[in-house]
Parts: structure tokens; C-alpha cells; sequence
């Protein structure tokens, strides 16, 4: 059997941007058989989430459904549903992030009140509605995988329905070819998870 090619010190040599092998950890539930590549999943998934945009830009649906337990769901399944099977379904595992499996539908629906009432009452500006409903929702990690991705385009469609505004642009490409975006989200995110919403806020209005 050969063995992986390596530098000559005994290192493997670094795999091209998007060439790490899935695990077959990673593949449970995938659809498509013959995806082995990070990469080829990122394409895939991507096409799925571009089918979702239009057909959600070319569908209406009320401010009321968007933040409601169906709505969050049926978001996510639309997302991702050509290419998994659990796509819109809560995870039923523990992760080392989000809170525990049995406190999802818990979670959501106060947040979802919340968010309700934010608008109602409006607690805060158009955008930091939309950016504090985004923060919490990816907190909870109610699906397997996706989250970010769909907690991004929650806000992005809330922004649209409930108050007529441009989606937001998240900083362009944060999915790792950029290093430095990434470090960027990631640092606005943990500054939101200690109460300081101001650089997500600014953040994903950034190009």
C-alpha cells in the first residue's frame, strides 16, 4: 500500500486551499456519495445556498414566519437540503460550541419573543436587531453544521423584510480563504458574546 508523500523531514506537505479530505465523520448524511474534498462540499453547499437566495428573493415571506420556530427551520432545509440529509432538522449532539441539545427549542423560542419584541418596541436600530437576532441564533447552533451561514442569512433576510434595507455583506468572503477576515468575525463574535455587539455591528457592514 503507498504512503502519503511527504518533505523529506517527515512532514506531509501542505494540501492546496480546499483539498483536506472529509472524514467520514464529516460525510454522515451527505447526499452526494462522491464528494471527498473540502472544497468540492464548499461548491456544492454554496450552489445550494445560492438556489435558496433566489427562490426566498422571488418568495415572500411575512416578518412574522421568518421569526418563528418553522421559519428558522424551513430556512435551513431550503439552504441546505440538496446536500444533506439533516439539513433544517435540530442536532441531537452535544458540540464544543452552542448549548445543549435539549435546550435548543427552549432557546430559539425566547429568542424568537425577543426579536418580536425588539421590532415591536424597537429596542435598538434597524441593524443591531438584526445583528443581536443573528448573534444569538448562531450561539444556540440549533442544526449539525451550517450555522454561521444561516444565522448570517436570517439577518440578511430580516433586514430585507422587516425593514426595507440592504442585506448586509459580512465582511465579503469569511468562509477561510481570507485568514485575516476570519480572525476579524471570529474576534467580533466573541466581543458580542461578552456584551459588546459594536464590532459584529460594524463588521458585517464591512466589504
Amino acid at each position: 500500500m503507498s504512503r502519503p508523500s511527504s518533505n523529506g523531514d517527515g512532514t506531509r506537505p501542505e494540501r492546496p486551499f480546499g483539498a483536506t479530505i472529509l472524514s467520514e465523520e464529516e460525510k454522515e448524511g451527505l447526499l452526494i456519495p462522491t464528494v471527498i474534498l473540502r472544497r468540492d462540499l464548499d461548491r456544492f453547499e454554496q450552489a445550494n445556498i445560492q438556489e435558496a437566495r433566489l427562490f426566498y428573493a422571488n418568495h415572500n415571506r411575512s416578518v412574522d414566519w421568518l421569526l418563528s420556530r418553522e421559519g428558522v427551520r424551513t430556512v435551513h432545509q431550503r439552504m441546505f437540503n440538496q446536500v444533506w440529509t439533516w439539513a433544517g432538522t435540530y442536532r441531537k449532539t452535544g458540540k464544543n460550541i452552542g448549548v445543549e441539545p435539549e435546550r435548543i427549542q427552549v432557546d430559539l423560542e425566547t429568542l424568537l419573543e425577543d426579536a418580536r419584541f425588539w421590532l415591536a418596541n424597537e429596542t435598538f436600530p434597524p441593524e443591531e436587531i438584526c445583528v443581536r437576532f443573528k448573534h444569538r441564533l448562531v450561539f444556540i447552533h440549533c442544526f449539525p453544521n451550517g450555522n454561521g451561514r444561516h444565522a448570517r442569512y436570517m439577518a440578511d433576510l430580516l433586514i430585507s423584510k422587516a425593514f426595507d434595507l440592504p442585506m448586509f455583506s459580512w465582511g465579503g468572503d469569511i468562509l477561510g480563504r481570507n485568514p485575516d477576515l476570519r480572525r476579524t468575525y471570529i474576534m467580533a463574535l466573541r466581543s458580542a458574546d461578552s456584551g459588546d455587539i459594536g464590532p459584529l455591528l460594524a463588521f458585517a457592514r464591512s466589504a
